[in-house]
C-alpha cells in the first residue's frame, strides 16, 4: 500500500474540500500558463511595422542632409569665421531660433507613431527656419537651398510613411512663426545655429534609424 498525501487542503463545509488539491507539478504548470497573457500582450518590435525599403531611404536622405548641413557649417566658418555655436546661444535666444524634441524617439522607450511624428514634425520646423536664411548671401545661397530642399524631402518621405500606416493627422501642419532677421550678421549666426541645431537632431534620428533598420 501507498502512502497518502498529507498535503492536501483540510475539508471545508459540507465535506468537500477547501481549494483543490494539486500535485507540485500541476501547480508549477498552472503558474507558467498564468505567464503566457502577459508575454502575448508585449508590444510587438517596432521595425516590424516599417518596412526595410523606407528605413534605409531615410537613413541615405540623413546622411545627405549631414553632408549638406557640414558643408554650410564650412562655409560659415572659413568666410566669416562664425565656427563655434556655442558662443552664439544667447543670441539664438534672443532670435527666437527653436530646437525641436525626439522624445518618443529613445530605443528603450520607443514610441512608434509619436516618433514618427516628432521627426516630421522637427523636418518641417527646420525647413521653415532654412528658409529664413533666405538672403544669407550669395555665396551660400546655393548650399543652403539645397539643404532646404533635401530637409523637405525626407519630411515628405516621413509624411508618406505615416500615411501609409494611418498615423498621420488629417491636414499638414501650418509653419509657425519664424525668427526675423534684421542684419546681414544675424541671418549668418542664425545660419550657424539652425546648421548645428539640425546637426543634433539628426544625429538622434539617424541612431533611431539604424536601430530600427537592424535585421
Amino acid at each position: 500500500m501507498g502512502t497518502r498525501d498529507t498535503q492536501c487542503p483540510q475539508v471545508g463545509v459540507g465535506g468537500m474540500p477547501s481549494e483543490p488539491c494539486l500535485s507540485p507539478a500541476l501547480q508549477l504548470l498552472l503558474w507558467h500558463s498564468a505567464l503566457w497573457p502577459v508575454q502575448e500582450a508585449s508590444p510587438l518590435d517596432p521595425a516590424s511595422s516599417l518596412p526595410q525599403s523606407f528605413l534605409l531611404k531615410c537613413l541615405e536622405q540623413v546622411r545627405k542632409i549631414q553632408s549638406d548641413g557640414a558643408a554650410l557649417q564650412e562655409k560659415l566658418c572659413a568666410t566669416y569665421k562664425l565656427c563655434h555655436p556655442e558662443e552664439l546661444v544667447l543670441l539664438g535666444h534672443s532670435l527666437g531660433i527653436p530646437r525641436t524634441p525626439l522624445s518618443g524617439c529613445p530605443s528603450q522607450a520607443l514610441q512608434l507613431t509619436a516618433c514618427l511624428s516628432q521627426l516630421h514634425s522637427g523636418l518641417f520646423l527646420y525647413q521653415g527656419l532654412l528658409q529664413a536664411l533666405a538672403g544669407v548671401s550669395p555665396e551660400l545661397a546655393p548650399t543652403v537651398d539645397m539643404l532646404q530642399l533635401d530637409v523637405a524631402n525626407f519630411a515628405t518621405t516621413v509624411w508618406q510613411q505615416m500615411e501609409d500606416l494611418g498615423v498621420a493627422p488629417a491636414l499638414q501642419p501650418t509653419q509657425g512663426t519664424m525668427p526675423t532677421f534684421t542684419s546681414a550678421f544675424q541671418r549668418r549666426a542664425g545660419g550657424v545655429l539652425v546648421t548645428s541645431h539640425l546637426q543634433s537632431f539628426l544625429k538622434l534620428a539617424y541612431r533611431v534609424l539604424r536601430y530600427l533598420a537592424q535585421p
